[in-house]
C-alpha cells in the first residue's frame, strides 16, 4: 500500500526548489537496542521506493522482529498529461515525495540479531535513491 496523508490543506503545492538542509539535530537511539538506516544525503524519496524498501526488509527478517519508519511522504508531486497542452491549469497529483535531510534516520529495526538485521536493512537500502548508512544501536 501506497503511504500518502489523508488529508492535506491544499489540494497542490508548490514544488520544491532546491535540496532540504543537513539537519543539526541529533536523534537519541542509545535507548534501544538494534539498527537504523541513515541517510548520508540530502533527497527526495517518494511513497513507491519506501514501500519497496519496506517489503524488502521484511521480507528478508520473515517478518520478525519490529520495524519502524520514520519518514513519511507528504509533499504532492503533480504532473500534466503527455499529449496535454500548455495553459489549462495545473496537472493531477501524480505521487507523493518525502524530504530527507543528510543524517537524517530513516528505518528502525530492533529485536533481531545481526546476521539477520544488517543484510535485510542492506537489501532494503539499495531500493532508495540515496547514499545510505547501516549503524548498529
Amino acid at each position: 500500500m501506497l503511504m500518502q496523508p489523508k488529508k492535506t490543506k491544499y489540494r497542490k503545492y508548490f514544488k520544491p526548489r532546491g535540496l532540504p538542509k543537513p539537519s543539526t539535530k541529533t536523534l537519541k537511539l542509545t535507548k534501544i537496542t538494534g539498527f537504523a538506516l541513515r541517510s548520508l544525503k540530502s533527497g527526495y524519496i517518494n511513497g513507491r521506493q519506501i514501500e519497496a524498501a519496506r517489503q524488502n526488509i521484511r521480507r528478508k527478517i520473515k517478518r520478525e522482529g519490529k520495524l519502524e519508519i520514520l519518514i513519511f511522504p507528504d509533499i504532492a508531486i503533480s504532473r500534466k498529461a503527455s499529449a496535454a497542452r500548455m495553459g489549462k491549469g495545473k496537472g493531477k497529483v501524480d505521487h507523493w515525495i518525502a524530504s530527507i535531510s543528510a543524517g537524517q534516520t530513516l528505518f528502525l529495526l530492533y529485536g533481531i540479531d545481526a546476521e539477520q538485521g544488517i543484510p535485510a536493512l542492506h537489501s532494503g537500502a539499495n531500493k532508495l535513491p540515496l547514499k545510505i548508512k547501516i549503524y548498529h544501536l
